[in-house]
């Protein structure tokens, strides 16, 4: 073997070995970044930001960002790069022992993307109910609406407003404490027993959730629904059919457009009338909130579901990089924008919060909410008062749609590369299977669809990525520090982008990263209440059903590492060297072994061949070169060939 060869394959140097990539560095930003950047970019952190401090919580949060996210998030596009395999493949490859790393994260993917890909269903439906010049969510008189429905009145906050001057030019600034008891009072009175518009539309003509009693009762399917959900499948179906050639392109608009209708949805928000105050509820710090352990739990949790380490979205996108490719700046690029999404979404959310608790007579605080709620009914109650609200009603929900698509179309692809990568009959049929496992997510999808399908989504968005999660991104971080090893790992970086992670960073990944996951699962378990939505309580064997589903990914890290252990043969001491020896060294061995090999049959099989020759022939010195050259298939200087 040649020296360049050898120094080479020490290295970890990869040939062209076929795999597909991305066609520009362009089309893998997007796709990290739309799988980044989702609902809860919108609909969780405004909230949080708000709930924990204002802007006091940016200091947890960005603590938590920089020594827990930034480094997980990295760590995984660096796996996926080197490595240049889904996660079955390259956790099998990396440390064989906790292969069943790979086949968690991708059943953990294979459970988000069954009830995923409703929220989108529920934007198309919006999206569709949006094409009228009175949006169906601002009126009381349908079929879905009950005698407690009342309309979104704005012009009560202003009768509060001309009685709040009219007492202060009156009697001065003495009576605010009264003026403010009176407002609450008012408006209190309008709303005590009464639901909204908004409200109604969403849980009664989306949802029907009256017409079901809980889990047990999931009723009749909604076709209206269903067939959104048909609609998200194919458009799936038709952007991940070919692969990153595909779904690369698609990211152009399912990526970009958010921003730009974030950016006209601030300009207007910014605009409106009590916006001002929206924006001093998100953002006016209130830092003795920040020593409150529950806040830094909170800044943790999003930093780690919002980055999206433990999906195997991550190591996939990366598989399909350039060897060379500087993987270090794409992890702080993309995870940079993806906070700073978040912080600019606030600004959208609480300007249009303000305006619509202004105009309702309400407090800040009895408006603003998180998830399903806060996009699905309080902002599009604050549109609909809007001039023009068709437009924005339209852009605001195409928004939604394009954030959940790329983030679905992340999901999927996870699973799609992992079982192609492992199993090459899937990658070779890939239309087929991705049309398999797309119909296999609208039949569990109907579940969803259904009058009592709310109580089946929530309980899978509860249990089906939540702890499992956690637990498989903890055993990550120790394969990797702890097994392979940092210094290792930090080498195979090196190769890849020409410099080695700074001592923080194996700080991070050795030491703070699983601390920092431990406190996340640690709190959460201590916190851990029964499932309920709204009024209903969640029964006893629902709670035990999503352990269940949580529980059944997270066993495949132990479980694949028993079965390992049993089908290796040796002592127990000599399997578990084995199963803790990466696959590039083994194959270094076997390359090595079958060189020295190679070399023994040849000269072995030159030595019999030289004396059947020359036990009854005598040859001259010449010839006896050109036969021995002939042999060997040597040229001139030139080396012998490879062992294969």
């Amino acid at each position: 073997m040649s020296s360049t060869v050898v120094k080479n394959a020490a290295k970890g140097v990869v040939p062209s070995d076929g795999r597909e990539t991305w066609s520009g560095k362009l089309d893998f930003l997007l796709s990290v970044i739309g799988f980044a950047v989702d609902l809860a970019n919108v609909w969780r952190f405004p909230y949080l930001c708000y709930k924990n401090g204002g802007g006091a919580f940016l200091v947890p949060y960005c603590i938590m960002l920089v020594v827990g996210g930034i480094p997980l998030f990295y760590m995984e596009l660096a796996l996926g790069q080197f490595n240049r395999k889904g996660a079955i493949t390259c956790w099998g490859r990396l440390v064989p022992l906790f292969k069943g790393i790979g086949y968690a994260v991708v059943l953990i993917a294979f459970y988000v993307d069954f009830y995923y890909n409703v929220i989108i269903a529920w934007s198309l439906r919006y999206f569709f109910a949006s094409f009228a010049t009175m949006l169906p969510w601002t009126s009381c008189d349908n079929d879905w609406n009950t005698p407690l429905c009342r309309e979104f009145d704005a012009n009560i906050s202003y009768a509060l407003e001309d009685m709040t001057s009219e007492i202060n030019e009156n009697f001065g600034n003495n009576t605010r404490l009264l003026v403010d008891l009176g407002s609450d009072a008012v408006a209190q009175s309008t709303m005590d027993n009464h639901t909204s518009a908004a409200h109604e539309y969403f849980n009664r003509a989306i949802l029907e959730l009256h017409q079901s009693e809980g889990l047990h009762d999931l009723g009749a399917i909604k076709w209206d629904i269903a067939l959104c959900l048909l609609v998200v499948y194919l458009v799936c179906y038709f952007s991940l059919w070919k692969g990153i050639s595909t779904s690369g392109k698609v990211v152009w608009f399912t990526a970009l457009f958010p921003y730009a209708v974030l950016l006209i949805l601030l300009i207007r928000g910014v605009t409106l009338p009590g916006s001002t105050e929206g924006i001093r509820y998100y953002l006016s710090p209130n830092f003795n909130v920040i020593t409150k352990a529950e806040v830094w739990v909170d800044a943790a949790t999003q930093v780690f579901f919002s980055l999206g380490p433990g999906f195997g979205v991550l190591l996939a996108y990366a598989s399909y990089n350039k060897y060379h490719n500087n993987v270090y700046k794409d992890a702080l690029l993309t995870s940079l924008i993806n906070s700073a999404t978040s912080f600019v979404a606030g600004f959208v959310i609480f300007s249009v919060l303000g305006y619509m608790a202004r105009a309702s007579g309400k407090s800040i605080q009895d408006v603003a909410t998180e998830g399903p709620g806060l996009v699905f009914i309080v902002y599009p109650a604050a549109i609909a008062t809007m001039p023009g609200s068709t437009f924005w009603a339209l852009i605001f929900f195409m928004m939604l749609l394009t954030l959940g698509l790329d983030s679905s179309f992340g999901g999927s692809e996870a699973i799609i590369t992992a079982l192609s990568d492992e199993f090459p009959i899937i990658g070779n049929n890939r239309e087929i299977f991705v049309a398999c496992l797309f119909t296999l997510y609208f039949l569990v999808g109907l579940a969803s669809c259904s009058q009592g399908g709310f109580y089946f989504f929530h309980l899978l968005d509860r249990y089906a990525a939540g702890y499992s999660m956690l637990f498989a991104v903890l055993a990550e971080t120790i394969a990797v520090s702890w097994i392979y090893g940092t210094d290792r790992f930090c080498d195979d970086i090196k190769d890849m982008i020409g410099f080695k992670p700074g001592i923080y960073w194996r700080v991070c990944w050795k030491f703070v990263a699983p601390l920092f996951l431990m406190f996340i699962i640690v709190y959460g378990l201590m916190g851990y209440e029964p499932l309920s939505y709204e009024d209903y309580t969640y029964p006893v064997w629902a709670n035990i059903l999503g352990w269940l589903i949580a529980c059944s990914s997270i066993v495949m890290i132990p479980g694949m590492a028993i079965y390992k252990i049993c089908s290796t043969s040796g002592s127990f001491v000599q399997r578990l060297k084995i199963l803790t020896t990466p696959w590039r060294d083994t194959q270094h061995q076997r390359n090595d072994l079958s060189s020295v090999a190679n070399g023994a049959i040849r000269r072995s099989f030159l030595a019999e061949q030289d004396f059947e020759i020359t036990k009854d022939h005598e040859l001259t010195k010449e010839q006896t070169e050109v036969m021995i050259q002939s042999r060997e298939g040597v040229k001139g200087n030139d080396p012998p060939p490879e062992p294969v």
